[in-house]
């Protein structure tokens, strides 16, 4: 299976979680319960962002990083690095 990274936009967080290319997890809660994480204080219904992934876009080691990484594509024509 893939694994997909998500941000929580109401932590900052990113997790990284395997599923199917057919499902897409859309809040904290979802997020917590697949990939096992504790969900703190954050409100398990809050958003979560699924962050395009793979090539330069986003390096394992900046994904405890709470600024979100630039996209190096950004001003190509790419729209920016998340994916709605």
């Amino acid at each position: 299976m893939p694994t997909y990274d998500y941000r929580c936009t109401a932590n900052g967080s990113v997790v990284e979680v395997s599923h199917r290319m057919s499902e897409v997890l859309r809040t904290w809660g979802e997020l917590c319960e697949r990939s096992g994480a504790l969900p703190g204080d954050t409100p398990l219904q809050s958003p979560v962002d699924r962050l395009a992934t793979g090539g330069n876009v986003i390096r394992r080691d900046a994904l405890n990083n709470p600024v979100p990484p630039v996209c190096p594509a950004a001003g190509n024509g790419c729209g920016g690095c998340q994916i709605n």
